[in-house]
């Protein structure tokens, strides 16, 4: 393929957004073969290994741990690499892929670009550490626990941060392995866990640490468990970092930090914040900058396209584009939706919610995704071949909006006979209490 057909170059924003980014076009294949040597070169010798969500609040934790084991990379480099990004006018992808909800993770970014190494000299401080960094998402926990053993050394330390396994059985095989060969394993997260997965993780002697999901965020939970005096800077850390993790929006900083963690590389992000805590330098805070004036457009255009349906009571926003899902959901709540739809390139999808509509883990679940009530992401079965791509990025997704409405009109109805059998039960309590006071009434009467 001509690499001007996927350069974003001088091609209008109004076209390039309705694209997937590079990686998308780099065969999972090739990615999955890529990811594997990577990981094998960051766990291979390393005295720990940290599994992390690779969000803002799963690095934020990679950066204690290291800190703990005086195992932190120098920044300098890390610097360097930033501000020759800049000077080449050098603004990437600039996609959100950082939402655990999703599952989908990158798919539209260029982080799979095996060309975006070729010139950076940070490219190999994934191996550089002897506390070995692995992000992973929520359904790749096996994935990144598996590789784990197949390259750590015994009796390593193991930690998995800001990750939660839908259900035990998916993990237990590579964990229960792993109990046998590491020194320890702990497992700091802050969301909701079946108490039956928790119970099994700990059985086999995880210390897991799982703080209150609506007060605490990971690096939290990192920061209270892990036997080490911390700075003070790691503190202020987790403190911006929960911020914008429980959506409290009090501090402006850490609109920053989950940017950068987008933007930047795990190893990146983690290296950085380890020697600033959340105020970022000067370096980074012009990165993140100037990424955000391409961010604001993208949301601009996806708000633009987006069109309204009235499903049952709720008023559903659909739109399409490569942008940042979490603020074009967040406009549009704004602008009256009880739910939104952002339809991507890469045929994923991410629905949001609101007070008014905590349904969207089952609209996802009904085309081929899951998630929470508020946040859940899916990628319908509809694509057999590049032809449907195609007539994806020309229709700005038309099919696949027509499915995931269909989900919709499906998730009312079930909703509305769920709301009915309520109302019919609650009316029959109402009657059989009023015949038995009426019982009673007559026995006083007869006596």
């Amino acid at each position: 393929m001509d690499d001007d057909l996927i350069d974003e170059g001088d091609t209008p924003r109004s076209r390039y957004t309705r694209l997937p980014g590079k990686g998308f076009f780099y065969p999972d294949s090739l990615d999955e073969e890529r990811a594997e040597r990577r990981a094998e070169e960051a766990i291979e010798g390393s005295e720990a290994v940290v599994i992390a969500d690779g969000d803002a609040d799963g690095l934020a934790c990679a950066a204690m741990i290291r800190e703990a084991y005086d195992a932190a990379l120098d920044v300098t480099d890390f610097e360097a690499a930033i501000a020759a990004r800049l000077a080449d006018g050098d603004d990437g992808d600039g996609e959100d892929t950082g939402d655990d909800a999703d599952g989908e993770g990158g798919d539209e970014s260029d982080a799979n670009d095996p060309e975006s190494d070729a010139d950076d000299p940070t490219a190999d401080a994934h191996a550089e550490s002897p506390v070995g960094l692995v992000s992973a998402g929520p359904y790749s926990i096996d994935t990144s626990l598996e590789r784990v053993l197949a390259y750590a050394d015994d009796g390593i330390d193991l930690f998995v941060c800001d990750l939660c396994p839908d259900d035990y059985e998916w993990i237990a095989e590579p964990l229960e392995a792993l109990a046998e060969t590491t020194d320890s394993i702990r497992w700091f997260d802050h969301h909701q866990w079946d108490s039956a997965t928790a119970e099994s993780v700990r059985d086999l002697g995880v210390d897991l640490v799982v703080g209150e999901s609506d007060e605490e965020c990971t690096a939290d939970v990192a920061l209270r468990s892990l036997d080490h005096a911390f700075d003070e800077r790691f503190s202020e850390l987790a403190a911006v970092t929960r911020d914008h993790d429980l959506w409290i929006k009090e501090d402006p900083r850490s609109d920053d930090l989950a940017d950068y963690s987008y933007w930047a590389g795990g190893e990146e992000y983690a290296t950085v914040v380890g020697a600033y805590g959340a105020d970022l330098p000067e370096t980074v805070q012009a990165f993140v900058t100037e990424r955000r004036v391409e961010k604001e457009a993208r949301i601009d255009a996806a708000v633009a396209r987006a069109v309204t349906h009235e499903v049952g009571d709720w008023t559903v926003a659909v739109t399409y584009g490569r942008c940042s899902q979490n603020e074009v959901a967040e406009t549009l709540r704004e602008e009256g939706a009880d739910a939104a739809v952002i339809v991507k390139p890469a045929g994923s999808a991410s629905i949001r919610g609101s007070e008014d509509f905590e349904h969207a883990h089952e609209v996802a679940g009904k085309v081929n995704g899951g998630g929470h009530p508020q946040a859940a992401g899916c990628k319908p079965d509809i694509y057999d071949d590049m032809l449907d791509y195609a007539q994806h990025w020309t229709t700005e997704g038309q099919a696949c909006k027509r499915v995931i409405l269909a989900a919709f009109e499906a998730v009312a109805e079930e909703v509305g006979e769920s709301e009915a059998e309520e109302v019919g039960e609650s009316e029959a309590e109402e009657v059989g209490e009023t015949n038995e006071a009426a019982d009673e009434a007559d026995d006083d009467g007869s006596e």
